[in-house]
């Protein structure tokens, strides 16, 4: 039987983070995936493949330059799905050869098959060898489970691998359909249903609640709501899919609650995705998911209610980043092998890959209203800057939020071309405590989208020089004079 240190069962964003982290404090590393190419959901369905194929799709229908050259510009002017799975597919050779040298400089080893457990400190690994089926036995120290999640498929839904999709077959196979409705106005649905109407493809979008992306400041989502609408596309807000039949001609009908009919040629369902632990055996390290299969950890050491089982990335729930993930998978690797774990105090951007894209670091207004804080905003309009003119841009916005007393900046959010750049640049300022007047008082480069910070910084800053004080002895001025 072999054994490591440190065994990592999926190799998606925390679980190559936290191997070649284990690997580099001097710690025996094996990582189990169950794909013939490691890079997890990460690199074959979800975050590399999606936004590639934004790019794509932005590129070779020339939406970025459509300001200039009016909306029937095109880069090609015929668009076929070879188009968008070409660069796709070179992507993600170039991103599983950059991490499988990252793994071998490192000394990861790596172990292609199904990994579940037989004990707490045992992995047995399903291998295909001579055509035969072998469980590996394999021990280990600490072990880290980092094995993402899969699409949430109801059984009411007719998925068929044609014109019913889930998100992973949907970004497997990219077709150029005619006409296409999202079910689910996550992250992953928005991000897909405006890609696609960026290509020209009437989307519908059907969502049941009533607001997008809550978890971001309200005014970028609907700077993006507007766009959406603006651009043709049909969103269904407040309205739940009752159940999905076919046409005589086989398309897919999509029937509302309310009674209405949604025909289109392709059907992507988007409404969530669930832990990929129900193969893993969990019972037998005394472990037991929730029913989306998700596990609860301590959120600051990774730790599951077995000290030595760590879990990391999607599979523990929000905010579900490859950005956040990766900083878990090495929180996971610092503790387990005794390095002290920085200060959790920063606060993590979150990035949308819509068209537009939004992004968002710290509070938003409705967070400071309920903390009970004092707070003003700035904003920056894309159109109203001079590298905006010159890309041509005819929205975004970027939005500062401080707070009244301090004047530090407590949220940044973004919405337009390059927003996910460019609030790094908050995120900065953000989280080492800075205050409106940094972005007043420094000079930056010219013509820049980041200009953008110092036009809403100088906007803040004007409506900062109204105190409470002073407003509030000018309204009680007024109240006296009215009442003589």
């Amino acid at each position: 039987m072999s054994r490591f240190d440190f065994i990592v069962l999926g190799a998606g964003p925390a679980g190559r983070r936290a191997a070649i982290q284990a690997a580099k404090l001097g710690k025996s590393v094996l990582v189990v995936d169950d794909r013939k190419k490691v890079g997890g959901v990460s690199v074959h369905t979800g975050t590399i493949p999606s936004k590639t194929l934004r790019e794509t799709a932005l590129n070779l229908s020339g939406w970025r330059e459509r300001a200039f050259y009016g909306q029937g510009y095109r880069s090609k002017t015929t668009i076929k799905s070879g188009d968008l799975e070409q660069r796709i597919a070179k992507t993600f050779d170039y991103e599983v050869s950059v991490l499988e040298h990252q793994f071998a400089r490192n000394g990861v080893r790596t172990l292609n098959g199904r990994g579940h457990f037989v004990g707490p400190n045992q992995i047995a690994v399903a291998r295909e060898v001579d055509g035969a089926q072998v469980d590996e036995v394999i021990e280990a120290d600490k072990v880290l489970i980092s094995v993402g999640t899969r699409p949430f498929r109801p059984e009411h839904i007719p998925f068929n691998s044609t014109n019913v999709l889930d998100s992973d077959s949907f970004i497997l196979s990219p077709q150029m359909p005619k006409s296409l409705t999202v079910v689910g106005a996550g992250v992953v649905g928005l991000e897909y249903a405006t890609i696609f109407s960026a290509l020209d493809i009437p989307v519908t979008l059907i969502e049941p609640r009533d607001r997008l992306l809550e978890f971001m400041d309200a005014e970028i989502v609907d700077h993006l709501v507007h766009s959406m609408r603006e651009r043709g596309m049909t969103l269904r807000l407040g309205c739940s899919l009752s159940h999905v039949h076919f046409s005589e001609s086989g398309n897919p009908i999509c029937q509302l609650a309310d009674g209405r009919l949604i025909g289109s040629e392709m059907v992507l369902f988007a409404a969530g995705r669930e832990g990929s632990t129900s193969s893993l055996n969990l019972e037998a390290c005394g472990l037991e998911a929730d029913k989306r299969g998700r596990l609860e950890v301590n959120r600051t050491t990774f730790q599951t209610t077995n000290p030595d089982i760590y879990a990391a990335g999607d599979v523990i729930g929000f905010p579900s980043l490859a950005s956040t993930s990766m900083e878990q998978g090495r929180a996971v690797a610092c503790h387990a092998f005794g390095k002290a774990i920085g200060a959790d105090d920063q606060k993590p951007p979150y990035g949308v890959y819509s068209v537009p894209e939004l992004s968002s670091v710290g509070m938003t207004e409705d967070e400071a209203r309920a903390a009970g804080i004092s707070y003003e905003c700035g904003i920056a309009r894309f159109r109203e800057t001079s590298r905006g003119h010159i890309m041509g841009l005819e929205s975004g916005i970027l939005k500062l939020i401080c707070d009244r007393e301090t004047r530090k900046i407590i949220g940044v959010h973004v919405v337009g071309e390059g927003a996910s750049e460019l609030v790094h640049v908050g995120q900065a300022v953000l989280n080492l405590g800075g205050t409106v007047d940094y972005f007043v008082e420094n000079s930056f480069n010219y013509p820049t989208m980041a200009e953008g910070y110092k036009v809403a910084a100088l906007d803040l800053w004007n409506r900062l020089q109204v105190s409470p004080v002073e407003a509030k002895d000018s309204y009680e001025g007024d109240e006296a004079e009215a009442a003589a």
